[in-house]
């Protein structure tokens, strides 16, 4: 019996452009987190948010908002299925791909808040565990700038 080893996915420039313009601009409430896209790979994305007044959620420690971490979560399964789903269709156009995410949705979001998010910026990264025809299962990670981790999350969303 033999085994088939899967060759590695790259994205062309244009499907990670196309993806990049839809969550960072087009969503708009991304655009007001500050979410930037610094990697976009179909196991694992990364982004960044930068902290700024408008995130803090306790004023005397210039603590982020926990609604900030788990809207930034979120987004960020959203975007690891957008990756999956990017990498599962690549005998499509990178356009074809992009027209793919209409449907996506949270069905189920759980967060567990780990440690205070103080920092000047934070690393938000996702990946999906499983990729169904109706619905994808992610796990997401929050960042300190020193590396620790500060939140942890799961999720669940309907791609169909």
């Amino acid at each position: 019996m033999t085994k088939t080893i899967a060759t590695p996915v790259e994205f062309e420039p244009e499907f990670i452009a196309g993806v990049k313009t839809i969550f960072e601009e087009k969503i708009v409430f991304n655009h007001v987190l500050g979410l930037k896209v610094v990697n976009l790979a179909p196991e694992r994305v990364v982004a960044r948010i930068d902290m700024k007044p408008e995130l803090v959620g306790h004023f005397a420690y210039n603590r982020i908002h926990g609604g900030v971490i788990s809207a930034g979560l979120d987004a960020m399964g959203g975007l690891a299925v957008m990756a999956a789903i990017g990498a599962r269709h690549m005998d499509e156009t990178p356009e074809q791909r992009l027209h793919r995410f209409a449907r996506l949705g949270t069905i189920d979001l759980r967060v567990d808040y780990l440690r205070p998010g103080i920092g000047s910026h934070f690393e938000l990264r996702a990946e999906v565990l499983r990729l169904g025809s109706r619905v994808a299962t992610t796990r997401m990670e929050f960042f300190g700038p020193d590396g620790v981790l500060m939140s942890a999350a799961a999720a669940a969303y309907i791609v169909s």
